[in-house]
């Protein structure tokens, strides 16, 4: 009878011990995730928004001057090249500024590709409006294409007055052909479209 019982105690442990690794798990993966929407929101850590924001309307504080810087990265596994002739501009918080990126393959093949940015400092994110930028979607590149896109932004005019410089980063990543298929419609398991 006590065997028995010691069987049972151990049982009901490893199940505590499993549910109690399983509901870790489960919190850790959905850490990530809520995680990018806190630091988008808050503009924590340098993210940005990911889709169009409107531009604001409250005028141009033609007092004042800020300058904004840009980085671009490559990453490893895209053969691309992201270039920008103007390394920075100095503008007035509120005044709406367009800037061109341009875009290079250097590989025999098509590929996909996306430019994540980041901003410094962090708090600077959440008084930047981007109004249409390449980032709100992956890009495809034929074999040594070269495209020339847009980035329409704006800082709105209450920026804090400490911050006079803002450095904006774009670094380039693959993207795998598996992710891309909401361009095309949905595709089946050899890539072709249903």
């Amino acid at each position: 009878m006590k065997n028995r019982q010691q069987e049972q105690d151990r049982a009901v442990r490893r199940t505590v011990i499993r549910t109690g690794a399983a509901l870790i798990g489960m919190f850790a993966f959905a850490l990530v995730p809520l995680y990018d929407v806190f630091c988008q929101i808050t503009g924590l850590n340098g993210k940005v928004s990911t889709s169009a924001q409107q531009m604001t309307s409250q005028g141009v504080d033609e007092n004042r001057y800020v300058t904004v810087q840009f980085i671009t990265r490559g990453s490893a596994g895209l053969p691309w090249k992201m270039d920008i002739a103007t390394q920075q501009v100095r503008l007035h918080p509120g005044q709406v500024t367009e800037v061109d990126f341009v875009f290079t393959n250097y590989s025999e093949q098509e590929s996909w590709g996306r430019a994540v940015p980041s901003v410094s400092p962090s708090r600077a994110s959440q008084y930047l409006r981007k109004i249409n930028c390449f980032c709100f979607d992956k890009q495809m590149l034929k074999a040594n294409e070269k495209l020339k896109l847009p980035l329409i932004f704006q800082l709105v005019r209450d920026l804090p007055q400490d911050i006079n410089t803002v450095t904006l980063v774009y670094t380039l990543y693959p993207v795998d052909e598996k992710d891309i298929s909401f361009v095309y419609g949905y595709l089946d398991q050899k890539g072709e479209m249903i």
